[in-house]
């Protein structure tokens, strides 16, 4: 094929009839580096330190921590009960206030116990009297059998000298110096006394059975006093129990008393929770978490209800059995549908003190995140630099 003639360029006044001049192609780019790769191979670099600070706190101090948010706040909250019956008085504490213990929180009418309890103080004043009345008969029988005594020795007295007299008339009279009636004066006179012993001794004997009566109704009367001063405890007891107190300090809850209410024993008039330095924390671990945890080592405590509030615990004590055991219908596994299921075990976790002293969130029955650190007890959390300055010897 012919080659395709140039275009024919129109002649100017200064090259007429002139051909183009070819003109040389530009020299090529010299490269340029990739500044994408740069970016890259910078941001690399602190993903790659993060990743090594991560690994190296796994190493140093992350395989070691258990953590559940299976765990709740919980606090030995104590519901009062009317322990007797009447109506409701007088309301003295504010819903949600918080109370030191012994202050008064509901009052009943306390009429009816207070008479109860004069009627209990006059039948103690009776039969207290009656114990003395009742001692004071065992003196009488004493006394008596001391008498009784006495008479039985001067019968006994009597009657030795009636019989010597007795003696003498006989041979007196056996003799011919004595007269028939002398003699005879003399054995009456042995056989009264005779006759007055017997009676002295039966006295004696009926004296020291008087005497066991009379320590017998004494000691009733002491039973009796006993009672009525039991009784009169009793009444000054449901006394003081028309007035609903608190048992500990803490924070008022759940009032559930109204003024003019009428109660019965047993009734549930208002509750009382812990402060927030007697709350802890109930942790139901997996089985599996279970194998370096002992009491003594630290926990952090994450609320849910704010997740940068965190405060400090210890582990207190693990449960002696898997929380389903306790339960109302324990599992049985001896049948043929088994399904294996991991265990739970309830560990409770003590807060700081000083740390719940300032955490105001602190409620009983708010969800947490228990963190237990198993390397030692009293372990410190290092965190990603920690653990990296103790690894390189910085601390």
């Amino acid at each position: 094929m012919n080659a395709i003639p140039e275009k024919p360029v129109p002649a100017t006044a200064d090259a007429p009839f002139s051909r183009p001049i070819p003109t040389e192609p530009p020299p090529p780019a010299k490269p340029q580096p990739n500044r994408k790769r740069r970016l890259l191979a910078l941001a690399l670099i602190p993903a790659l330190l993060g990743a090594g600070l991560a690994g190296n706190w796994w190493r140093v101090e992350g395989r070691y921590i258990e953590s559940t948010d299976n765990a709740y706040i919980q606090g030995d909250i104590a519901t009062l009960a009317a322990r007797i019956d009447g109506t409701v008085m007088a309301i003295d504490i504010a819903d949600n206030a918080a109370v030191k213990a012994g202050d008064p929180l509901i009052r009943l009418d306390p009429r009816d116990w207070q008479a109860r309890l004069d009627q209990a103080r006059a039948s103690a004043a009776e039969a207290e009297a009656a114990q003395l009345t009742a001692a004071r008969q065992v003196e009488q029988a004493r006394a008596a059998i001391a008498q009784a005594a006495s008479s039985i020795a001067a019968a006994e007295a009597e009657l030795t000298r009636a019989r010597n007299e007795a003696t003498r008339s006989v041979t007196l009279a056996g003799g011919g110096w004595a007269s028939r009636q002398s003699n005879e004066t003399a054995i009456a006179a042995q056989q009264k006394a005779e006759a007055s012993l017997a009676s002295a001794q039966a006295s004696h004997l009926g004296a020291t059975a008087a005497l066991s009566v009379a320590e017998a109704q004494s000691a009733q009367a002491a039973a009796r006093h006993l009672a009525a001063e039991a009784a009169v405890r009793l009444a000054e007891n449901n006394l003081d129990d028309t007035t609903i107190r608190a048992p500990f300090d803490g924070v008022v809850g759940n009032r559930a008393a109204q003024l003019g209410q009428r109660v019965s024993p047993g009734q549930l008039l208002i509750a009382i929770t812990p402060p927030a330095t007697r709350l802890f924390v109930t942790a139901n671990f997996k089985e599996t978490q279970l194998r370096r945890m002992q009491p003594g080592e630290a926990v952090r405590l994450v609320p849910d209800i704010d997740s940068a509030k965190a405060v400090r615990g210890t582990v207190a004590s693990l449960a002696p059995a898997t929380g389903a055991l306790f339960s109302l219908l324990p599992p049985e596994n001896a049948t043929g549908n088994f399904t294996k299921v991991v265990q739970r075990v309830p560990v409770r976790i003590a807060i700081d003190a000083q740390d719940a002293a300032a955490a105001p969130w602190l409620r009983a029955g708010l969800s947490v995140t228990a963190e237990v650190d198993t390397r030692t007890p009293g372990a410190h959390r290092l965190g990603l630099f920690g653990s990296a300055a103790a690894t390189l010897g910085l601390e």
